[in-house]
């Protein structure tokens, strides 16, 4: 079996015959019943392949979605322009970084649809080319932001670069409020809510699915789904480390399993970049670790006196758990976006949460790394 580790583009895990979830039956969900969605996920887990997984469909490239749900729908597999714009690409230092990524994205833009209004404000030039892009083709436009919120979760702690981005990109996604003629889809992805942000304060018709229980499982891995798709390498998993079976599936449930989305749904998620990675090397391992960065969060720890031991007594409201508001955020509140914890309890007399560790490994790296930050 062939398992896309770091592959986030749809087209080329269908096209090279990578192993694939079929996450199409959420998709056409949004589609079908709305317009303007915004997703909040932690890292790698699975968002730019859902990103990409639109991009391919308002594409019309129906032959990459042969045995998938989405090739039984009725739809008319036309070709609209899209505007997928990826914030993931990018280390922000600088209000110039920032500047420099969004004016990329447009000169490819008003190249494509021959915008001559490339002299004007960012904000400007994306509103223009985006009503240029819908009466030159007669079709409405797709927009799509992978990691939306990159830039501000790059500058934590840095109130100047943070009130600059804020106010440029509260400029940038008010367009989509003023546009709403020419947009047929919207989605947007990001790790947490940053307020102030205009496209959540303005513009109220975008669906939060983040917590949605009919979208739990719109990335991630399911029980039935790592049943379903990888039984074979959870075979080739359990012969490796001299395991039966159901000792792998009870070990993998143990180390990666536990993601609660929302207060309704008691199946966890598995993290899909841990099951990948494990599957692919046949090693237990904390690869999810290895991709973050958490010295921010531990900084704040340090100069509070904060333990670990302390996160399951914390409770926290529902706009708690994505809204990022500067001076006001908690220690719980940021290792929830940040993947390191979950939701566990949810108390609905006082309409709060209640949260936790989501699994042994992310509970045991989580401690060996402050420990270990704290001793250097």
């Amino acid at each position: 079996m062939k398992y896309p580790i770091g592959i986030q583009n749809f087209e080329k895990i269908r096209r090279d015959g990578y192993v694939y979830v079929d996450k199409t039956p959420w998709m056409w969900k949004m589609i079908s019943e709305g317009s303007y969605y915004f997703l909040s996920r932690p890292r790698r887990f699975g968002k730019s392949l859902m990103v990409s997984t639109l991009e391919a469909f308002f594409s019309g490239q129906r032959e990459l979605f042969k045995g998938l749900y989405a090739d039984t729908v009725e739809w008319d597999w036309q070709q609209y322009p899209i505007f997928h714009l990826d914030l993931n690409v990018k280390k922000y230092e600088t209000k110039a970084d920032l500047e420099k990524v969004l004016n990329r994205h447009l000169e490819l833009w008003e190249k494509t649809y021959e915008s001559p209004y490339g002299e004007r404000d960012l904000e400007e030039r994306f509103l223009q080319v985006l009503r240029l892009a819908y009466e030159k083709t007669g079709r409405q436009v797709v927009i799509l932001v992978d990691e939306y919120d990159k830039p501000l979760l790059q500058v934590i702690g840095n109130d100047t670069l943070q009130s600059e981005y804020r106010s440029t990109l509260k400029a940038f996604y008010g367009v989509l409020k003023s546009c709403d003629r020419y947009i047929k889809f919207a989605f947007l992805t990001g790790v947490t809510k940053f307020g102030k942000i205009s496209v959540f304060s303005d513009l109220n018709n975008l669906i939060d699915i983040s917590m949605l229980p009919q979208f739990t499982a719109v990335c991630g891995i399911t029980e039935k789904e790592l049943h379903t798709c990888f039984d074979e390498g959870i075979a080739e998993l359990a012969d490796a480390n001299s395991l039966t079976k159901e000792e792998t599936y009870e070990r993998l449930r143990r180390d990666f399993d536990g993601y609660r989305f929302n207060e309704y749904i008691n199946e966890g998620i598995y993290n899909p970049f841990s099951v990948l990675n494990t599957l692919s090397y046949k090693i237990f391992k904390d690869y999810w670790f290895e991709t973050g960065m958490t010295n921010h969060i531990f900084r704040q720890m340090k100069s509070q006196n904060y333990s670990l031991d302390m996160v399951a007594n914390e409770p926290l409201f529902y706009f708690q758990l994505h809204i990022l508001e500067k001076g006001h955020d908690s220690i719980v509140q940021q290792l929830y976006q940040s993947g390191y914890l979950t939701i566990k309890e949810y108390d609905n007399e006082f309409k709060t949460f209640f949260l936790d560790f989501p699994n042994h490994i992310v509970k045991e790296g989580l401690e060996n790394r402050y420990m270990n930050y704290i001793q250097h």
